[in-house]
């Protein structure tokens, strides 16, 4: 069994094996279902996501309730910044829209980007666990976490468990989680595409169970305003695309969401 359509800008795939009928359609819709929730919590390019709506107000002290999904993903990214010593920052939002690949529109302020990571340092995010309220002090994006915490939480909902005679792999883009049998036997075999030559793999990952998840330079490319040719991925440290000499990253992991991390 196989469906497609497209989530979170990306293409989103399910392959079963072992699954057929009502069955496969419920997996199916479990996915799809994950993946619209997710969206209109955390997407930018969405005006009435909460996301959005949260960023609208950063910097201002006030403190907002939202769903248990963009808590759940605003609490990972916090983590994140602090296990990666600030190498992940999620508060890049302000330079992806400087850069030109804006999302929805947001309140002008001066000093962002860049100057909101030097004001609040570490400390942007207040959270209220029993009013599930969060404040935030700089405007964040949740894109690339955002995708494989959805994996994530599509892979709970589908309950494969190891012990399964039905097998999975959920696709989001370059980002996927897999596990239980294989129509073959054997582990699951991810290609990985030469970043020079679409379609060509330069790589293949055996994997019994977990997530595979790359970033590349292949889709997400424009010219920024002042003419220079730039990507998606973000250096915080510089609020410039970073990963110098780069031109594809693929990381494996046990879970989609810090393997993106």
């Amino acid at each position: 069994f196989v469906a497609e359509r497209r989530a979170m800008g990306s293409p989103l795939r399910l392959q079963l094996h072992g699954a057929f009928g009502e069955e496969a359609r419920l997996a199916w819709q479990r996915v799809s279902d994950e993946f619209e929730l997710a969206e209109a919590a955390m997407s930018r390019f969405r005006a009435d996501s909460e996301l959005t709506q949260l960023n609208a107000l950063a910097g201002s002290g006030e403190a907002v309730a939202v769903g248990a999904r963009l808590y759940a993903a605003l609490a990972a990214a916090h983590r994140a910044a602090r296990v990666t010593g600030g190498r992940f920052d999620a508060r890049v939002l302000d330079d992806l829209d400087r850069l030109g690949y804006r999302g929805a529109a947001l309140p002008d302020r001066a000093g962002a980007a860049g100057g909101d990571r030097e004001r609040t340092g570490g400390r942007w995010l207040e959270r209220c666990p029993r009013a599930r309220t969060i404040r935030v002090a700089a405007r964040v994006d949740l894109g690339g976490i955002g995708k494989g915490l959805t994996l994530r939480w599509a892979w709970r909902r589908l309950g494969i468990a190891p012990s399964s005679s039905v097998g999975a792999l959920i696709e989001a883009g370059g980002d996927l989680v897999c596990g239980g049998p294989t129509r073959e036997g054997g582990p699951w075999m991810i290609a990985v595409d030469d970043p020079a030559e679409h379609g060509r793999p330069i790589a293949v990952v055996a994997l019994d169970a977990g997530a595979v998840c790359t970033s590349s330079l292949g889709v997400h490319r424009w010219t920024a305003p002042d003419g220079r040719a730039v990507h998606h991925l973000i250096d915080p440290a510089t609020g410039e695309p970073g990963g110098a000499g780069l031109s594809s990253v693929t990381v494996a992991s046990s879970d989609p969401a810090w393997a993106e991390v």
